[in-house]
């Protein structure tokens, strides 16, 4: 099959278009014929040799979403996740997504409703489970509450406003450019912020009326928890997903305290089987069903083919676009 590799750590130019063999499902997995992914951040950190592979992937064929169709079970697949070859399927993976073929288990698989294509199927896997699972499942998010998400015009940061204003959230959304935040608002985001130097407290106490925010998805990190614990509300819930601004934060424990503050981490690749396919279920149940009503839609901000791979993780690193951006396979 064809599959892009990382031929040593680096920059771009280390991605490869290579013939490799073919993966074979194991119990309870299934085969998938890929027919599009979409780049992410831990991609491009994978490719610098910064964010291994899990033992069960690929070390280096990079990609962690996919669709396709299933094109082959293993012992058990049909009786675990109740799908047969030739179905449309999306997902997360561990690695290897930047391929013709990727085996998964069949319980981590969501059916794509038939308005989507695949190249708009590809897109949501890792943005939505993320979103859905630190918002919801983590941060408790509830109907009436309102969120604060940060890089609201990634591809996280564009499910989140979406899922949340399906769930009766009140959305508020930062972003380093005005730019980004105006397709957004036409994503339902209810307050834009520009974050300019990083700041955004005071404009998130001012749009609450000085109360603050039920839940912060923290896409950024850094500095950045800094801010959030000064706006979050009395016993508010902050979600740490992302670390683009750094891993190191001058936290103030007396507000936390004081506050009562919620601080959780979370992330997805590193999870143990049971916990990713209970995330993948989360998603089917969900989450696609929004989808399937038009109340959630895949942002993307570009098209590429697979042999391309070395431009769309350009095209990421430089943080100008909004959304996802796909390889087609």
């Amino acid at each position: 099959m064809r599959a892009i590799v990382i031929t040593e750590p680096g920059g771009p130019e280390v991605l490869a278009l290579r013939d490799v063999p073919p993966p074979s499902p194991g119990t309870g997995e299934v085969r998938v014929r890929v027919r599009a992914t979409a780049v992410n951040r831990a991609d491009l950190l994978q490719r610098m040799g910064m964010y291994p592979a899990p033992h069960d992937a690929p070390a280096d064929i990079p990609g962690l979403e996919f669709a396709g169709e299933i094109d082959a079970l293993g012992p058990g697949a049909r009786a675990a996740g109740g799908f047969d070859v030739g179905e449309r399927v999306c997902g997360l993976a561990g690695g290897g997504t930047y391929a013709e073929h990727v085996v998964v288990h069949a319980r981590t698989l969501a059916r794509i409703p038939d308005r989507l294509s695949f190249t708009e199927a590809a897109a949501l896997p890792e943005a939505c489970i993320t979103a859905y699972d630190a918002m919801v499942a983590r941060g408790g998010l509830a109907s009436g509450e309102s969120l604060l998400v940060h890089a609201v015009g990634s591809g996280v940061g564009t499910a989140a406003v979406q899922i949340a204003r399906a769930l009766g959230a009140r959305v508020l959304g930062t972003a380093r450019s005005a730019s980004k935040l105006e397709p957004a608002r036409a994503l339902g985001l209810d307050v834009p912020i520009v974050a300019e130097n990083g700041r955004f407290a005071e404009q998130v106490r001012a749009a609450t009326g000085g109360r603050g925010v039920d839940v912060v998805l923290e896409l950024v990190g850094g500095a950045y928890v800094e801010e959030d614990i000064a706006c979050v509300a009395p016993c508010g819930r902050i979600v740490l997903v992302g670390l683009m601004a750094g891993a190191r934060a001058d936290v103030d424990l007396a507000s936390l305290l004081r506050k009562r503050i919620t601080l959780v981490g979370t992330v997805l690749r590193a999870r143990p089987l049971e916990e990713k396919i209970a995330a993948g279920l989360a998603f089917a149940r969900h989450v696609m069903p929004l989808v399937e009503r038009g109340a959630v839609r895949p942002v993307i901000d570009a098209v590429l083919p697979l042999a391309s791979a070395r431009e769309a993780h350009e095209r990421v690193a430089g943080n100008a676009g909004f959304g996802k951006v796909v390889l087609e396979v």
